[in-house]
């Protein structure tokens, strides 16, 4: 009986298709607008995707290079991509954060040497 189930079980699984191997992504938005240099812009990208591979993080994650105001379509795409459980950062290119969606906030990433870094998070109203 286990042999049949074992046969069953292969002849099945064959049908199914293969699961993509985990690959790590870095969604960057707004990068052409954003005016900062293209060594910043390596060095912030090299920063992040060595926090994701040492955090063990291999999906998709987002960075937002942010100026003063952020649109409301982005804000939809902020929330959206958090509710995904997919990183969310942004980087500030002007003096001051741009305001968070309603219910989430910047904090601030003080591991990178920028002080620019923050990742999207929800507050907690507790």
């Amino acid at each position: 009986m286990t042999g049949l189930l074992n046969r069953l079980r292969d002849r099945l699984s064959s049908l199914l298709p293969e699961p993509e191997p985990e690959k790590l992504t870095v969604d960057s938005v707004g990068q052409p607008e954003s005016g900062v240099s293209a060594e910043t812009i390596q060095a912030v990208m090299e920063w992040l995707f060595a926090s994701l591979i040492n955090a063990g993080y291999y999906r998709r994650s987002h960075l937002y290079w942010l100026h003063t105001k952020v649109e409301p379509a982005q804000n939809r795409a902020l929330q959206h991509c958090y509710r995904r459980k997919e990183p969310v950062l942004g980087y500030r290119c002007g003096d001051r954060m741009p305001a968070p969606p309603s219910g989430y906030y910047w904090r601030l990433m003080p591991e990178h040497t920028s002080m620019r870094i923050y990742q999207l998070e929800v507050k907690d109203d507790a």
